[in-house]
């Protein structure tokens, strides 16, 4: 049974009407993965202030509710350590968002021909990455 030419333009049509979604999907799904990556990196800046929080008022309830020396020098200690984890955690996170941003900028799409023609070669030489 042979396909007319309505029906062959129609198909083409929807192939390349796909080829387009597929594109489209993929470029929707690299920006969400990049949104994902700076959500994870706020995240884990907030549970460090968290944490850092906390030792900052472990050491002062150590400092006022405690009239003993040591009980002082433990509360002193744990709110430098506590600054020193809040200094740390902005760091960390103003890094590591350089880096997120300077990834993205220098990402290039690829095709899943591209993947394809890649996988094939890398299976020419016993390599699967």
């Amino acid at each position: 049974m042979k396909q007319s030419d309505p029906e062959k333009e129609e198909i083409k049509r929807l192939k390349k009407k796909l080829k387009q979604q597929e594109k489209k999907n993929t470029e929707i799904r690299n920006e969400m993965a990049v949104q994902r990556t700076i959500f994870a990196n706020e995240r884990t800046l907030m549970a460090y202030l968290r944490t850092a929080i906390a030792l900052l008022a472990g050491g002062i309830a150590a400092i006022k509710l405690s009239q003993h020396k040591y009980m002082g020098i433990i509360g002193f200690l744990l709110m430098a350590l506590g600054g020193g984890l809040i200094i740390y955690s902005f760091y960390r996170y103003f890094k590591k968002q350089k880096l997120i941003k300077r990834q993205q900028q220098e990402f290039t799409q690829t095709s899943h021909h591209h993947a394809a023609i890649h996988e094939k070669e890398a299976s020419r030489y016993g390599n699967s990455d």
